[in-house]
């Protein structure tokens, strides 16, 4: 077979099989989308910088969640719209390869950073007393930096496996971007072990830390519970909600996609779950962020208020 096999510089990515005139709309709606991502991260960047009420830890894992979030989408979306205007568009073996690494390592990123800000509204709502003492600055930074790093070194492994992997054709990828499954598909070697991998890092990153998630928040509604006023429990569980909504919608796609059952139509089912975990989840934390939460919406109209003052 190894006479056989042909290095590939470059692969195909075959998009959505759809009419010109849908694949016009599509560029339409999802260019107005990745704006919208674009935009509302970049609002909820700007606002917990300039607004010093918005200087906590908090805010400051929110922080690192819109850069997660944007980085996101520009890693995907452009090639996805190139692709819509001009199907069968395609990307350079380097750059699929960075495609797939930077996917993961956002990906990684961010379940790791839901976790921590989980754990943030834990010791706020339970343990208020020392919040102060607890989630200090030190050991803020010290979280997130260690979400990024644990976040690059877990992609780092999936990219090393799949470097060495001889890809002799056909070069077409059934995707809108460069997913490590659809790559693994087009390699004309064994590829078990990097499937393999492949569902031990899903597992790790997504059912071990979405379990402490739930472990986290069953402890938090406890805690509500045992608050007398009815005001201090819609108090406490308005800080929680906005994060609940984010860990629902990121958890449950990735779950389904790389974790749960195989039925119908894997390939087309987990291109659209990507397609709303790579476009529509970006742009709807920020909107869940600022419509739930009164502090950024308060926030927003002090700078708004200080702008016609000006």
């Amino acid at each position: 077979m190894g006479d056989n096999v042909t290095s590939i510089t470059e692969f195909i990515l075959l998009g959505f099989p759809l009419s010109s005139r849908i694949r016009l709309l599509l560029f339409g709606f999802f260019s107005l989308f990745y704006a919208f991502t674009l935009l509302g991260n970049g609002a909820i960047l700007g606002l917990i910088s300039l607004d010093p009420k918005l200087h906590t830890p908090m805010y400051f894992f929110l922080s690192h969640l819109a850069i997660v979030d944007m980085s996101y989408a520009c890693n995907t979306v452009p090639m996805m719209l190139v692709n819509l205007l001009s199907p069968n568009t395609s990307i350079s073996f380097a750059g699929c390869l960075t495609q797939t690494f930077l996917f993961l390592t956002f990906a990684n990123t961010e379940c790791l950073l839901l976790v921590v800000m989980s754990y943030d509204r834990y010791v706020a709502i339970c343990h208020p007393l020392r919040y102060s003492a607890i989630m200090s600055w030190r050991l803020c930074i010290t979280l997130a930096v260690t979400s990024w790093i644990i976040g690059v070194l877990l992609a780092l492994v999936h990219l090393v496996l799949l470097l060495p992997l001889p890809f002799c054709g056909p070069e077409r990828v059934h995707h809108f971007f460069c997913e490590i499954i659809a790559l693994l598909k087009l390699a004309c070697a064994d590829t078990s072990m990097n499937e393999l991998m492949v569902l031990a890092g899903a597992v790790s990153v997504l059912v071990g830390p979405f379990s402490s998630i739930v472990i986290s928040y069953i402890q938090i509604l406890c805690a509500i519970l045992r608050i007398q006023s009815r005001e201090g429990r819609q108090k406490a569980f308005s800080t929680c909600s906005s994060h609940l909504c984010v860990v629902g919608l990121f958890y449950g796609t990735a779950i389904i996609m790389y974790v749960g059952p195989r039925y119908g139509n894997p390939k087309e089912q987990k291109k659209y779950l990507l397609l709303f975990h790579s476009l529509f989840n970006p742009m709807l934390n920020p909107l869940i962020y600022s419509l739930r939460n009164k502090e950024v919406k308060a926030a927003l109209k002090r700078l708004l208020g200080k702008g016609r003052t000006s």
